[in-house]
């Protein structure tokens, strides 16, 4: 899996349910044929990410089929999600 470009910008929460800032990250992902993530219409992965004095964390995250928009159900291994993670905190600007 790798992470070829990104958009990120900051959502409002108004519930206050999360603390800290949070911020949308949709990753355009590419993965090889072979791999049981592989769609031909593309991969993105939609992350909810939170920050605050405290700490920087992923809150949610799910696939997405680029070309259909359906979500695809699918979970990130800890190392990807542990990259997902370092990624996010490296990019947010």
């Amino acid at each position: 899996m790798e992470i070829v470009s990104h958009l990120v910008h900051k959502i409002n929460d108004p519930t206050g349910i999360i603390v800290g800032d949070r911020y949308e990250f949709l990753l355009d992902i590419k993965v090889e044929e072979d791999d049981e993530l592989y769609t031909e219409g593309g991969l993105e992965l939609r992350v909810i990410f939170a920050s605050d004095e405290n700490s920087e964390r992923v809150v949610q995250y799910h696939f997405t089929e680029k070309a259909s928009r359906d979500a695809l159900d699918f979970a990130l291994e800890e190392d990807e999600e542990a990259e997902i993670l370092e990624y996010c905190k490296k990019n947010l600007a």
